[in-house]
């Protein structure tokens, strides 16, 4: 399976962090954010990158070049940061078959291979990894509805009165048929084609999508404070990994 990375972004609220990079080659505990999502997506047996540049795009191509612990990077160019479905319409001809989506500015400890599990089911046309948030922070995210049977059944874009608190997490699993949806979607009020937009398409064009409760963590490296969030969970992380002396 292919990995789709978005990291075309330019980060402004990241600013100073990102006046000379993009926000993917933010270091978070050593490392670019992006090292972080690649080495998760070869974990989940990625067979190639497709990474979505734009802002300051040499800084990421300079780095990674045309692989990545050999696994193979191609690189597609938004030229104009319009939302996550006009990123997504930029690799479509590099994808024929289902793929995994990650937002490049996201660090996960997390349960990734139970969503391309599911994605593996026939049944299934898509699937996310989705996180309960306090009600008052829903309103930040996409927030989805799903049935009894765990299947999503409407997703709004950062709605003023969120019908949940489910939210999108920034990891998804998608067949192609995501891409004529993302040709159908219009300009929404931030101006942006929207994501969300295109899934509420698929949804009502009678394809099944799951949802996938968040084990773990994820930090959204959106701000300074973001980061140096994820920077401790992952110190955390490391020294309940590594046993002391006196184990």
């Amino acid at each position: 399976m292919k990995a789709v990375v978005l990291a075309a972004g330019e980060g402004t609220r990241l600013r100073p962090l990102t006046e000379d990079k993009p926000k993917g080659m933010v270091e978070v505990d050593g490392e670019p954010i992006l090292t972080h999502c690649f080495d998760q997506l070869v974990d989940l047996g990625a067979e190639e990158f497709v990474v979505v540049v734009g802002y300051l795009k040499e800084r990421i191509i300079d780095h990674y070049g045309d692989a990545y612990q050999g696994i193979p990077i191609t690189y597609a160019h938004q030229r104009e940061q319009q939302g996550l479905a006009h990123a997504l319409l930029t690799v479509e001809e590099h994808i024929d078959d289902d793929f995994m989506l990650t937002l490049g500015d996201n660090i996960f400890e997390a349960n990734l291979e139970d969503v391309v599990r599911r994605q593996r089911e026939e049944r299934t046309d898509a699937a996310f990894l989705v996180e309960e948030v306090p009600w008052e922070e829903a309103s930040r995210y996409g927030v989805c509805d799903t049935n009894k049977y765990g299947e999503i059944t409407d997703v709004v874009e950062k709605p003023d009165d969120p019908p949940s608190n489910l939210v999108m997490t920034g990891f998804y699993t998608f067949s192609p048929a995501i891409f004529p949806a993302c040709e159908l979607v219009q300009p929404s009020n931030r101006g942006e084609y929207e994501i969300s937009e295109a899934i509420d398409l698929l949804i009502q064009s009678g394809r099944t999508i799951d949802a996938i409760a968040l084990e773990g963590w994820r930090i959204d490296v959106g701000y300074p404070e973001d980061r140096e969030e994820a920077e401790r969970r992952l110190q955390d992380d490391e020294a309940v990994a590594v046993p002391s002396a006196d184990d």
